[in-house]
C-alpha cells in the first residue's frame, strides 16, 4: 500500500511548530530578563524630584570632607550591573562614588507579600519576589528557596567586589572597616560593602543556616520583614507577637557571634524582647520618628530611645512614608527631631534606596541632604556624626574582630 505523503509531513510540521514556540518562548524570557527589571525598577524606585536640588559651594566642600555611610539599600534585588551608572533606581558604584559614600549596607530582600502594606500582612500571602527572581532568570535553585535567594545575592555582591577590588570591598569585620577608612583617608576611593538580610526567613527555621549565611558574608541580620516568620512578629504582621523559641535562639547566637541585629520591621514586642537580651546592642536601620510622622511604619518614640540607651543607632529613611515630607528638607527635619529625641551620637542614615520607594535624590545627589542639614542649623560636627561618623563607630564596636 502507498504511504500517505501528508502523514509523513505531519511530524516534521509538528517539530517546526514546537521549535518555533520554543524560540518565541526563549525570546520572551530574554526580553523579560533584559528589560523587565529596568521597567519594574523605574516604576517602583523613582527619584521624585523634578530637578536637581541646589547645593552651595560651602555645602559641597563640607560634603566632600565627610566620611559617609548608609545603613540600608536594596539594589541586589534587581538584576543590573552595579559597576556602571544606570538610568534606573538609586544606587550603583559610580553614583555612590559621586555621592562620596564610604560604606554602604546592601540588604538582601527574599520575600514580600502580595498586597504589601504597613498595616497587616499574612505570612502565607502570595510572594512578590518569586516572579521577579524567575523573570530575571536567577539560578533555578533560588526560584523556590529563600536560603538560595540570599546566597545568590551574596554571591553577586562578592563577585562585584572581586571583579572591581579598587572600587568595592566586602566588609566582614571591624578590622576590615578600620583598614578601609584608613585607605580612604589616604586618598583611595574604594567603597565598603556590608551584607545585610532583610528578615531572617532565609534561615528556613534552621540555626545551622546562620553559620552558612555568616560564611557567605552576611553581617547584619534583620529578624522580620513585612510578615511574621519563624523568628517572631513583624511590625506589619498579623500576630504582633514577640520572639519565638527559634527567634530567641537566633538572637542569642547573633550576640555570641558579634553579628549586628537590625530591628527594622520588627513588632514592638520583638523590639522589647531583643533589648532585654544581655549583650544585645541592636540598631534600627531605616525608619522615621513617630512624633514627626505618625504612620504605622514608624515605631513608638519610646522604643527608639530604648535602642539608643542600649548603645544602638537609628537610621533615618529618605521616603515620604517615614518622613511625611518628600524633600531633603523633610529628611533633615526628621534627623533634627531624632537628634533631639536620641542625642546626636545615635542618629544615622538609612535611605532605603532601591527598596521599592520613591526618594527625592539618588546616591549621586546626596550633597542635597548636607545642604539641608546646614540649612536646618546643625553644626558641622553634628552633620559629620549623622552622615557617617555614628555608623562607623557603631560598626567598629559591634562587628566581629579580625
Amino acid at each position: 500500500m502507498a504511504r500517505d505523503p501528508f502523514r509523513r509531513q505531519q511530524p516534521r510540521r509538528l517539530r517546526r511548530i514546537l521549535l518555533g514556540l520554543a524560540a518565541v518562548t526563549l525570546l520572551a524570557l530574554a526580553a523579560v530578563a533584559a528589560f523587565g527589571p529596568r521597567i519594574v525598577a523605574d516604576r517602583l524606585n523613582p527619584v521624585t524630584a523634578r530637578a536637581e536640588w541646589p547645593v552651595s559651594d560651602a555645602a559641597l566642600a563640607l560634603h566632600r570632607r565627610l566620611v559617609i555611610g548608609d545603613l540600608h539599600a536594596d539594589p541586589l534585588l534587581w538584576a543590573r550591573d552595579l559597576s556602571v551608572e544606570r538610568p534606573e533606581g538609586h544606587v550603583d558604584l559610580p553614583r555612590l562614588d559621586r555621592g562620596n559614600v564610604a560604606v554602604q549596607v546592601f540588604s538582601a530582600v527574599t520575600k514580600s507579600p502580595r498586597g504589601q502594606n504597613y498595616g497587616e500582612n499574612a505570612t502565607d500571602a502570595p510572594d512578590n519576589i518569586t516572579p521577579l527572581v524567575i523573570g530575571q532568570l536567577r539560578p533555578v535553585q533560588s526560584w523556590f528557596s529563600l536560603k538560595e535567594r540570599a546566597l545568590d545575592q551574596s554571591r553577586r555582591l562578592t563577585r562585584l567586589a572581586d571583579t572591581h577590588p579598587d572600587r568595592l570591598r566586602l566588609i566582614r569585620s571591624a578590622d576590615d572597616l578600620t583598614a578601609l577608612l584608613a585607605e580612604r583617608a589616604a586618598g583611595s576611593r574604594v567603597i565598603g560593602a556590608i551584607l545585610a538580610m532583610e528578615g531572617a526567613h532565609p534561615l528556613e527555621g534552621s540555626l545551622a543556616n546562620l553559620a552558612v549565611m555568616e560564611g557567605a558574608g552576611y553581617r547584619v541580620f534583620g529578624l522580620t520583614h513585612f510578615f511574621d516568620n519563624e523568628l517572631g512578629g513583624s511590625l506589619h504582621g498579623q500576630s504582633q507577637r514577640g520572639l519565638t523559641d527559634f527567634g530567641r535562639e537566633v538572637v542569642a547566637e547573633l550576640v555570641a557571634r558579634r553579628l549586628v541585629i537590625d530591628l527594622a520591621h520588627a513588632s514592638p514586642q520583638v523590639v522589647r524582647e531583643v533589648l532585654a537580651v544581655p549583650g544585645a546592642k541592636p540598631m534600627l536601620s531605616h525608619t522615621g520618628v513617630h512624633g514627626v510622622c505618625n504612620t504605622p511604619r514608624n515605631i513608638d518614640d519610646a522604643l527608639l530611645r530604648q535602642i539608643a540607651a542600649k548603645g544602638g543607632i537609628v537610621g533615618i529613611g529618605f521616603w515620604a512614608d517615614v518622613t511625611c515630607n518628600d524633600s531633603p528638607a523633610g529628611i533633615a527635619a526628621t534627623i533634627v527631631a531624632a537628634i533631639e529625641l536620641l542625642g546626636e551620637d545615635h542618629v544615622a542614615l538609612g535611605s532605603d534606596w532601591d527598596g521599592s520607594v520613591g526618594v527625592p535624590f539618588d546616591a549621586a545627589h546626596l550633597p542635597a541632604l548636607t545642604q539641608s542639614l546646614l540649612d536646618a542649623g546643625l553644626t558641622e560636627g553634628q552633620i559629620a556624626k549623622v552622615m557617617g561618623g555614628n555608623m562607623m563607630r557603631y560598626l567598629r564596636e559591634t562587628l566581629p574582630r579580625g
